[in-house]
């Protein structure tokens, strides 16, 4: 699972750092707006003034001035500010609470070759983070992908997201593994009407 400081390292330079495609894109956006020139301009000479001003005035009294500190440094400390608070609200939104969910998966009949697997259900504020590793299954491009699926019961199926190969998947659901219990992986072709499933298993509920 990626950790704070992966995307620390990833924002120092560290190009090599584990991180999954949206996160990876996310930082790259971050890092773009702290590029941006206009982010550093001098602000209007008498904008501390009147901060300091009106935060007296609310407090109901009227402070004098304090002394100019260099504006370039306020700048720094004040996009440092944003940058440390949007991490910390990314990271809180993410955040795995409570114990996981786990799904032991094994090939289906004549899909040997697809190996076992694992997956970790984790909720967080944003919904339940899917951990996904099948490192046998064979690579699928040119249009060719895998799809992984939450089944209830009934029959009903909700798609949690497509990958290429088993190494090292993220996925997200919407849906609980409570209600959704049975993960299963399909072998897709884009355009096609549903693969075959090659891997398959049940919540493990935790203990």
């Amino acid at each position: 699972m990626t950790t704070d400081d992966d995307r620390v390292a990833y924002l120092s330079g560290d190009a090599g750092a584990p991180l999954d495609p949206d996160e990876r894109a996310a930082l790259d956006d971050l890092r773009a707006l702290l590029d941006d020139p206009s982010l550093w301009e001098e602000p209007d000479p008498a904008l501390e003034d009147r901060v300091v001003a009106a935060v007296g005035a609310e407090a109901g009294t009227r402070s004098a001035p304090a002394p100019r500190r260099p504006r370039r440094l306020f700048l720094l400390v004040a996009a440092a500010a944003v940058v440390v608070v949007g991490l910390a609200a990314g990271v809180l939104a993410t955040r795995p609470s409570g114990r996981p969910y786990r799904v032991a998966l094994a090939a289906t009949a004549g899909n040997q070759a697809a190996g076992s697997g694992q997956v970790t259900f984790s909720r967080t504020t944003s919904g339940w983070r899917i951990e996904l590793r099948a490192p046998s299954l064979p690579r699928l491009d040119g249009g060719r992908f895998y799809e992984a699926w939450m089944e209830d019961g009934a029959g009903t199926r909700v798609a949690v997201g497509t990958f290429n190969e088993g190494r090292r998947v993220t996925l997200w659901s919407g849906v609980s593994p409570k209600a959704f219990p049975v993960v299963t992986v399909t072998a897709e072709q884009a355009g096609g009407r549903g693969g075959p499933t090659v891997l398959a298993g049940q919540v493990k509920r935790p203990d």
